[in-house]
């Protein structure tokens, strides 16, 4: 399919699965890479994370340990502004090296919030991992270790990415069509 209708809204292919399982792979090897012989946290951002994080952590050699947070910031088609935290983080964090998995960061709030989380538990080391990055809606002064892909402003849906709760489950990435 090269192009899909949800709410209304037409969206084209973007992104195939195919060219996300490059993206993927080239990120799991450099986390194997960084974290040899280390014990990592991953803490999962929900819902958006859920396919990407599956997909990633199938690929993260070790034994590592896995938890998650739900965090909200969007209704529609725009970030609201205000980060709710959903399901909160049920880990002790202190001395741990955390990555973080998110599946996109465009202005960079929500991530803002969940990193002043974690510092202020004190853990050993922090890093993000995202499958997609926005540079020009970014609006922070932290760094991104992990970026899968740089891509423009648009609206995207499909692999986890949603418009409404919508498109999550579509194999492929899409993005909003003018």
């Amino acid at each position: 399919m090269n192009q899909i209708i949800i709410k209304g809204k037409t969206f084209h292919k973007f992104i195939s699965s195919n060219e996300i399982d490059l993206v993927i792979k080239s990120l799991s090897d450099r986390i194997n890479k960084d974290y040899a012989d280390k014990e990592v946290l991953f803490l999962i951002v929900l819902n958006g994370a859920f396919m990407f994080a599956s997909d990633l952590l199938k690929q993260i050699e070790g034994n590592h340990r896995l938890s998650f947070i739900k965090l909200s910031s969007y209704q529609g088609l725009c970030s609201n502004e205000k980060v709710r935290e959903l399901i909160g983080i049920d880990e002790d964090l202190k001395g741990r090296d955390i990555i973080i998995i998110e599946d996109i960061i465009d202005s960079g709030n929500t991530m803002e919030c969940l990193r002043e989380l974690i510092i202020a538990q004190e853990p050993s080391s922090l890093e993000i991992c995202t499958l997609m990055f926005k540079p020009k809606a970014f609006k922070k002064d932290y760094r991104i270790k992990y970026v899968g892909r740089e891509i423009s402003n648009e609206f995207i849906i499909g692999y986890g990415f949603d418009f409404d709760g919508y498109g999550r489950n579509i194999k492929d990435i899409y993005q909003l069509k003018d």
